[in-house]
């Protein structure tokens, strides 16, 4: 128990579990701790997940995912916000202070990085105080290069902590995830830069494996299973103030064929051999 104190299942790890049966199995496993995915969630019901949750003792961690932020078209524009708006009543619905923002890609003929991240600074100022008002931090992940085009303008700590800092550390932050930045040899000093302004709304783990699957979403290794320094990128957030949860987030297509209640017990055993100890 006391090495899963900090330890948080994302949703997505187990996608194969119902929220029912991922609420049973950690009960079993002693984990305390989720981070929700909206589409699941709205599936079951808000109201009766934030219920499940709540009987279950559970700590909803973060939930994913507002943003998609960078569309041209006024209308696309519109919809977005009020897309993000309904996220942020959903993660306080929920009982977690964390909504974590991917940003959204380059519009369809778009080469216009800058202007796309400009727009997304934009939405943020509509954004950050409402989400303020209902008890929320907007979490602002960068996701690696390779998603730039299509899925997230923001690849670096840097470009997420150039945004976030417009914006008071209490409504907009970062989520510091090994995934997308252990490549960066920037990225320690970034982490620090974010610790210093209390920035880091969250942290997640998965580990890289090569060779990508196609399509490189569903590529997310196991921890302990690729090139990634789990306790090096652990000691970094740590050293930066961070005491939160730490969340493990996989996308792994053999993963989710496999027993869920399996997966996650492997997956907290891995957490506590690379992690903790």
């Amino acid at each position: 128990m006391t090495d899963l104190a900090r330890f948080s299942i994302n949703q997505m790890t187990v996608k194969q579990l119902s929220l029912p049966e991922l609420a049973d199995a950690c009960g079993q496993s002693g984990i305390t701790h989720v981070g929700l995915w909206r589409e699941p969630v709205q599936a079951y019901g808000l109201e009766a997940t934030a219920k499940l949750v709540r009987d279950a003792g559970l700590t909803v961690t973060t939930l994913c995912r507002g943003g998609f932020l960078t569309a041209t078209d006024p209308v696309e524009r519109v919809e977005a916000l009020g897309d993000n708006h309904a996220a942020i009543e959903e993660a306080a619905t929920l009982g977690t202070d964390t909504l974590v923002l991917v940003s959204g890609g380059l519009p369809y003929g778009s080469k216009d990085l800058h202007g796309a991240r400009e727009r997304i600074a934009d939405a943020l100022a509509v954004l950050a105080p409402y989400a303020e008002s209902h008890g929320v931090r907007l979490a602002i992940e960068p996701l690696h290069p390779m998603y730039a085009a299509d899925r997230c303008v923001v690849s670096t700590l840097a470009q997420a902590l150039d945004l976030a800092e417009r914006f008071p550390a209490h409504q907009v932050g970062v989520t510091v995830d090994t995934y997308h930045i252990w490549w960066d040899d920037q990225a320690p000093a970034q982490i620090a830069r974010a610790g210093a302004a209390g920035r880091i709304h969250s942290f997640q783990l998965a580990d890289w494996t090569t060779p990508l699957p196609e399509g490189v979403l569903n590529g997310r290794g196991q921890l302990g299973d690729g090139a990634i320094d789990m306790r090096a990128w652990k000691a970094h957030v740590e050293t930066a103030g961070y005491t939160g949860p730490i969340e493990v987030e996989l996308f792994n297509e053999r993963l989710w064929a496999r027993d869920g209640r399996e997966v996650l017990v492997e997956t907290a055993e891995r957490f506590v051999e690379h992690v903790i100890r």
